[in-house]
């Protein structure tokens, strides 16, 4: 996670790169609006579309994958988090948080995010707060114990929240990552050797204009 996101790739992340949009960007081409001299022919109505659906949306984990708990209790964004979260709001892509918190924290999703949010700001160590106003209302906690991921309640509330848009999930462990991805989900496991830290951010700005309108 200590990597800078800026970096360049080097073969790896170009592997990497020709992978993910062999496989996941695979829309077939008639689907794509027509090329004339100065761009993609009516890309204003397109572009208006694909921001009526917010696509895509980049969901997280939060624990390990953007802030880290140290041994002394205090919180902070991991290495190269912020400036990921700031490059996808510069770029206008929504981002969303799939986390476990106690469900006794509250009887609504907004309520336990409250709890959360409070939580994490009280022991927060860093110049900059966590980016809370960029997740908006999109913070999904379980409602039961029943509900805590591993269980794919949490992705699928996600899914129907989202309409038609194309979901990124990023996370540290294997194993919700690789549900995310069974579940229709983008995934991508944060924090590997040799890979970028996070989904690059031009790939993710690709997934929403080939699949803008693909359902999750």
């Amino acid at each position: 996670m200590d990597r800078s996101i800026s970096k360049g790739w080097g073969r790896a992340g170009l592997a990497l790169g020709a992978a993910l949009a062999s496989t996941v960007l695979c829309a077939p081409m008639s689907a794509a609006a027509p090329v004339g001299a100065s761009g993609p022919v009516g890309a204003p109505a397109a572009a208006r579309t694909v921001a009526q659906r917010a696509c895509p949306i980049v969901y997280f984990d939060l624990g390990e994958t953007l802030v880290h708990t140290a041994d002394d209790g205090s919180t902070s964004y991991l290495p190269g988090a912020a400036a990921y979260l700031r490059a996808l709001r510069e770029h206008h892509i929504k981002v969303g948080l799939i986390t476990n918190v106690p469900p006794a924290w509250g009887t609504t999703d907004a309520e336990r995010a409250a709890r959360l949010k409070k939580e994490v700001d009280a022991t927060w160590h860093g110049s900059a707060p966590f980016a809370w106003q960029d997740f908006g209302d999109r913070i999904l906690t379980p409602r039961t114990e029943a509900e805590r991921k591993p269980a794919p309640v949490l992705w699928q509330r996600a899914q129907a929240e989202s309409g038609r848009c194309r979901l990124v999930y990023q996370a540290e462990t294997t194993e919700e990552v690789r549900i995310a991805g069974s579940l229709g989900y983008v995934p991508y496991q944060v924090g590997q050797p040799r890979r970028p830290a996070f989904l690059p951010v031009w790939l993710v700005e690709l997934l929403g204009r080939r699949h803008g309108g693909v359902t999750a």
